[in-house]
């Protein structure tokens, strides 16, 4: 069965679960240190929780290295959309418009995910002093390497730049702000030797969350030293990336807002938030009754096909409470008719046995691609239901 995947759009308007805006498209100009450029903001406002964006669209100029630094898929996900949340503690999506990051470059970022050097190895690499720019620790390169790596592991795995514009009276947009993301690791992998096996040591969150902030420290006066950047609010997010083997997503520990003009950290924001894949022992033990729902729901599932048992959910938690339940349902079809009848069955389940505060997406799949979407928001009556054909 050929699939078709439906319009972008459309399945973001699906997840917002609220009616778009459309007013009238604006054409503003762009104004930057060294450049004025036109632009428009489109008409077009899918929900009042997303920023809108300028068109044309500017990729990221470091696009790409985020694939690339991450550990999983489920970790890139969280901390690009993860960073967007946080920024609406400062940024309201009302009063700003989102672009990606235009300051910091592949270079740059690629040369702060380095460790520091000594004088040899920066003499071995060609470098100048004014290059040793590594925001990971040093590795003296003698003694012992396992001990070496687990004295000194590589905390910061990447760094991610959200910019954040407004738009004055005389339509004119202009920087306002700016989000740093830094993904630190909870497990660094080393070999000790080329092509040879891979090894790993576990840091502490504890440990984690302390040279985070101090890398954090270090990235605010770097970016206060750029012109751009000189007087305006900053903030920085500490996001915790899991191991590779993980199926749930890392999540943020903590964040900074800085005033503009301020290279000083005053005070930092603990986040409570924890994702847990259900059904598993460590999701019990926290959340039981979560967890028995899900199992119902399962069940239920099963009773319609006795010999399937591929139903898993990823839970996201703030401060220790429900707030979305991701369910993938991998199944093998045999027509069209079997999919829509076994879709019908699920959304129903999903109203029987998830209470309303919960905004819950399932996406059911075989071998043959997406066989159909549900998303519930919360507290809505009916589930949205696409089936694709």
């Amino acid at each position: 069965m050929k699939k078709h995947s439906i319009l972008g759009m459309v399945l973001v308007l699906l997840l917002a679960g609220c009616a778009p805006s459309f007013d009238k498209e604006q054409e503003v100009v762009q104004d930057s240190e060294d450049k004025k450029e036109k632009a428009i903001i489109p008409k077009y406002k899918i929900s009042d929780e997303y920023y809108q964006t300028i068109l044309p669209f500017e990729p990221s100029k470091a696009r790409g290295l985020v694939v690339s630094n991450l550990n999983t898929r489920y970790d890139i996900e969280e901390f690009e959309n993860g960073l967007m949340r946080i920024a609406q503690t400062q940024f309201d999506p009302d009063d700003y418009l989102f672009q990606e990051g235009q300051l910091l470059d592949n270079k740059t970022i690629s040369r702060w995910l380095e460790r520091k050097y000594t004088k040899e190895q920066l003499k071995e690499k060609d470098r100048k002093e004014s290059e040793n720019l590594g925001l990971n620790p040093l590795d003296p390169g003698k003694g012992d390497i396992a001990k070496r790596n687990e004295e000194n592991p590589i905390y910061l795995a990447h760094i991610l730049e959200h910019d954040y514009l407004v738009k004055s009276d005389n339509n004119k947009v202009s920087l306002g702000g700016v989000v740093i993301g830094l993904a630190l690791n909870s497990v660094h992998y080393y070999q000790k030797e080329a092509y040879g096996a891979t090894y790993e040591t576990d840091i502490s969150k504890s440990e984690l969350e302390n040279e985070g902030k101090k890398i954090a420290g270090q990235v605010l006066k770097r970016l206060r030293s750029m012109e751009e950047m000189k007087d305006i609010p900053i903030t920085i997010a500490l996001f915790e990336q899991k191991e590779k083997s993980s199926v749930v997503p890392g999540n943020f520990i903590s964040y900074t807002n800085v005033n503009r003009k301020s290279s000083e950290i005053s005070k930092w924001v603990n986040l409570d938030e924890e994702y847990y894949l259900f059904p598993s022992s460590t999701a019990e033990q926290k959340y039981r009754d979560d967890v028995n729902t899900f199992t119902n729901f399962k069940e239920d599932v099963e009773q319609y096909f006795p010999n399937f048992n591929g139903v898993i959910g990823r839970a996201f938690y703030i401060d220790k409470q429900l707030q979305s339940l991701n369910i993938d349902i991998p199944i093998q079809f045999y027509g069209n008719s079997e999919a829509i009848g076994f879709t019908q069955y699920v959304a129903g389940l999903i109203m029987e046995r998830f209470p309303k505060y919960i905004s819950i997406q399932v996406s059911i799949t075989s071998v043959n691609g997406p066989e159909a979407l549900i998303v519930r928001e919360t507290n809505q009556d009916e589930p949205t239901v696409h089936i694709y054909e």
